[in-house]
């Protein structure tokens, strides 16, 4: 690791934009990939069958993040800083305590999933009725949080090539498997779906991780359970902020259920997982490798704020352009990627959106907290911000429906960003520099303009005025990261040429 923060040059957008390009072009692959599953799984199942996934993958998620401990994103800091420090027996040390840990959590999330079936299937279904469905995916608590572990260690160790492929592959294997089992079970095969990929992926994440060379280290339980309080410290705020984000999730959707129906869930669902869809790869590129780099840079605060400034704008020049694609062709998408069924989604998307581009805008900050190690910075101002989405999605559903939900995603992220410029500040002195303040104002410009066309322009008009913003947005976005690169790559000049001549 210390050749790694070593490599770091005056400016680092040549590192970031590289990083983004792997994690990106990987995302990109899963994307298009994902798109033929959802479609199979749209039409098979209809809005009905993806509302009960939605609420099943709730259900264990919540269960999970009890379980877990929050080791998987504790464990990459931890992983980040031995590397960062030179010392191979201390990493090596980290890295099999947190092997034990995740099995042992794992386990015990599998137990909870048993336990607790029947009351979650009351209070998700007002019936007991999935209970042994539920109690059946405890399996792939088991699976997740070992997989997960090896993640962590991969990434702590910023192998992002390794990270890559055994998303492509897992996704890969897991598409062939959903599409093969709910032809043939149709609903039936949703919990059959669910184990078999998540055995799917942490098959393909064990065969990446037995090639990493960890040196041997002689540990015993007392050692482990000693090195688990490290761990655990940060990991208990991970682990209180995702089940506030999984408790969240799951509110939310059984708000929709309760007053609109599964099929609402299922329309909110879709509208939710393509809003995220450009954004992925950006803050994909964040957690797989900005999150290791500022670990390892945070002691120097001139170069935490730098290393920042830089990925909030390289975030915002890569996102910009294809939210606004995903803004002006929203019906369009809906249709393609999910049927005519789905369409009232679109009028999700909008707001959603919204939302996902500020969220590209205050993640960089966000990891500021988890840099540092500030775990109970971070589980207040997680504490917070969810408590209040929340308040604002229980009093919007029953109000506007489930437009009231993306709504509530959108305000949530404006006061987010300003919360966290503030958190910044008082942990490392943080402030946006001149070049990401110049950068959000023609956002926001940009923005406004295609939120007023999405609004006051319908049909075809709409979608064509909307996707010349975009380009002009690309062309923007293409020569802003032409200059902080210093120069015109090969690539970049071709990409150039190739949308002035489109």
């Amino acid at each position: 690791m210390s050749e790694v923060t070593s490599e770091i040059p005056a400016t680092s957008y040549g590192q970031i934009l590289r990083s983004s390009s792997i994690i990106g072009g990987t995302n990109a692959i899963n994307y298009l990939v994902g798109l033929v599953r959802i479609k199979v799984v749209a039409v098979l199942l209809g809005p009905t069958g993806v509302g009960l996934i939605s609420l099943y993958t709730s259900a264990t998620a919540l269960i999970g993040t009890v379980s877990g401990l929050g080791l998987a994103s504790s464990g990459v800091r931890e992983v980040a800083r031995a590397y960062s420090d030179g010392d191979p027996v201390e990493a090596a040390r980290t890295v099999r305590i947190l092997r034990r840990l995740c099995w042992a959590t794992g386990l015990l999330g599998w137990l909870l999933a048993i336990g607790l079936a029947r009351p979650l299937s009351q209070w998700l279904f007002n019936s007991p009725e999935h209970a042994m469905a539920i109690a059946l995916l405890g399996a792939t608590l088991l699976f997740g949080a070992v997989g997960g572990g090896q993640l962590a260690i991969l990434q702590g160790m910023r192998r992002i090539g390794d990270l890559a492929r055994i998303t492509v592959i897992a996704m890969l294997l897991n598409t062939g498997v959903t599409i093969a089992l709910y032809a043939w079970l149709r609903e039936q095969g949703i919990v059959p779906v669910l184990v078999a990929t998540s055995l799917v992926s942490l098959g393909v994440s064990w065969w990446f991780v037995r090639r990493v060379p960890v040196p041997p280290v002689s540990l015993t339980w007392p050692g482990t359970l000693a090195g688990t309080r490290q761990l655990a410290g940060l990991g208990l705020a991970f682990m209180w902020a995702a089940l506030l984000t999984t408790g969240l999730d799951m509110a939310t959707r059984a708000i929709i259920v309760r007053e609109h129906g599964i099929e609402a869930a299922g329309l909110y669902q879709a509208a939710w997982a393509l809003s995220g869809m450009f954004a992925g790869f950006i803050l994909g590129a964040m957690g797989a490798d900005f999150y290791p780099r500022l670990t390892a840079a945070i002691r120097d605060r001139e170069q935490a704020v730098r290393l920042v400034n830089e990925q909030t704008e390289i975030g915002i020049l890569l996102a910009l352009p294809g939210l606004l694609v995903t803004l002006a062709l929203a019906p369009l998408i809906v249709r393609l990627v999910y049927s005519e069924d789905f369409l009232p989604a679109a009028g999700l998307l909008p707001w959603l959106l919204t939302g996902v581009f500020l969220r590209v805008v205050s993640w960089p900050l966000g990891f500021i907290q988890l840099a540092k190690g500030s775990g109970r910075w971070f589980a207040a101002t997680e504490t917070t911000f969810i408590g209040i989405q929340l308040g604002l999605v229980y009093w919007l559903v029953p109000a506007f429906g489930i437009m009231g939900a993306a709504v509530a995603f959108a305000i949530i992220y404006v006061l987010h960003t300003a919360a966290m410029l503030v958190v910044g500040r008082i942990l490392i002195g943080f402030f946006w520099s001149p070049g990401v303040i110049q950068l959000l104002l023609a956002s926001v410009l940009f923005w406004l303009v295609a939120m007023t066309l999405s609004i006051t322009t319908t049909g075809w008009k709409g979608m064509l005025f909307g996707a010349v913003l975009a380009m002009v947005c690309a062309l923007v976005s293409l020569r802003g990261l032409s200059a902080r690169l210093g120069g015109d790559p090969r690539w970049l000049m071709h990409l150039k040429r190739h949308l002035t001549a489109r």
